[in-house]
């Protein structure tokens, strides 16, 4: 069996809100071992709404829905799934007594409208709602499953746990256990990285290794099917083990974890400490350091030295040099991470100066250039990234901050 989510609301497709419930749901079910093979995001408009479950249900043995269950008049969820199945829409008792209680217990008028909220597709059983008014649906239509959910997610996920859950086990619609792995990458671009692995990410092979890129980070993730969870995870193992000894030094964590985390898992190792100096980042190596529990042990703390004076009166680099070479520069980003390793004490010291633009670059320092330094009880090196002027400023800065740690945890990783 593999499943559609279907997630309704003409604020999901006009931007102003983000469907999240969608990515919830794919994730409990491959825990389940069904697969999602399609995800569906539809306006408030009737005759779309009929066609599309009428085209999942074309598809898919197991349709989700969220939204469109509430009591106005573009809530129309239940309509569409009763006309995509040539059912009428009748009162259901049993709905409409878990919908007086609700207000009941609220000590609230219940508003006539809300009564429409008892309506369910002819042949349907509603699927309780202990934490909002409207009941879900579960209905079986053709071959295919459908259990329509508020799209609320505090009672999304209630629900979906509680009833839809024990009803897809009962019903022995729940497949083999799926489990996903996902190993970072940092340092090489996305298709260096997948030219280096193409028997890895092959069509077909098992278990299945896809690669993606977000903010420079490159992930490999391996998902694997097994009877039960320990079978599953070790069929993540052998292929996992190529990537560790393929991409060595390029990663930094797995999951959610990324360059912070590797250089945290670096400096613990070692017992040594940290601070930054930061200009164009303005503070962002402090702040995604700082993300990780616990890492007061390593990190000293961080100068966000964006003026020339700052520079100078927090730092100790020599108005000269910055009058020599200017604040970007590999003297000056030197400068920066000496003086702040010596002032807070630590082991190593990181800095990043550069321009982030979207103004400030000449033809000799375009938008893009940075300079990182690094500080060490061995001397002092520097690093000069280009960061391309066509680069939005947000993603420079990123950037910057991530090679600017990965500098440190390479120079560790020796």
């Amino acid at each position: 069996m593999h499943a559609e989510i279907i997630a309704v609301g003409s604020e999901l497709v006009s931007g102003q809100k983000l469907d999240t419930n969608s990515q919830w749901l794919s994730l409990k079910l491959g825990d389940l071992g069904i697969p999602t093979h399609f995800h569906t995001t539809l306006g408030d408009d009737l005759d779309e709404n009929i066609e599309a479950f009428r085209v999942a249900k074309s598809r898919a043995g197991l349709v989700i829905v969220t939204g469109g269950l509430g009591p106005t008049q573009d809530d129309l969820t239940r309509e569409a799934l009763a006309r995509s199945a040539d059912q009428a829409l009748v009162e259901d008792a049993q709905a409409l007594a878990a919908i007086e209680a609700f207000f009941a217990r609220r000590n609230r008028t219940m508003t006539p409208r809300n009564r429409v909220q008892a309506l369910q597709p002819e042949g349907a059983e509603p699927i309780a709602n202990p934490v909002g008014t409207a009941p879900g649906i579960w209905m079986k239509t053709g071959g295919t499953i459908f259990a329509c959910l508020p799209g609320v997610p505090s009672e999304m996920k209630v629900m979906f746990d509680g009833e839809v859950v024990p009803r897809l086990k009962a019903a022995n619609l729940v497949g083999r256990v799926i489990v996903h792995r996902v190993i970072n990458l940092f340092g090489k671009g996305e298709s260096d990285i997948e030219a280096e692995a193409l028997e890895l990410t092959a069509r077909g092979r098992l278990p299945e290794v896809g690669i993606t890129a977000s903010d420079a980070t490159i992930s490999f993730r391996i998902s694997s099917q097994g009877a039960n969870e320990e079978e599953a995870r070790l069929g993540c193992e052998a292929t996992a083990d190529l990537i560790y000894d393929r991409f060595g030094d390029l990663i930094v964590g797995e999951g959610s974890e990324d360059v912070a985390h590797g250089l945290v898992s670096r400096l613990r190792s070692l017992g040594l400490t940290l601070a930054v100096a930061e200009s164009c980042t303005g503070g962002l190596v402090a702040e995604r350091l700082t993300r990780i529990p616990g890492v007061s042990d390593v990190f000293q703390g961080g100068v966000v030295s964006y003026a020339n004076t700052v520079k100078i009166a927090s730092l100790g680099v020599p108005a000269d040099l910055l009058e020599r070479f200017g604040a970007v520069s590999p003297q000056v980003a030197e400068a920066m991470a000496r003086g702040v390793q010596e002032r807070l004490r630590a082991d190593l010291g990181i800095s990043i100066t550069g321009i982030a633009g979207p103004g400030g670059g000449s033809p000799e320092k375009p938008v893009g250039l940075v300079y990182i330094g690094l500080a060490t009880r061995g001397g002092v090196q520097s690093r000069k990234l280009e960061l391309g002027p066509e680069q939005p400023r947000e993603i420079i800065r990123s950037r910057a901050a991530k090679h600017a740690m990965n500098f440190a945890r390479l120079h560790l990783s020796r």
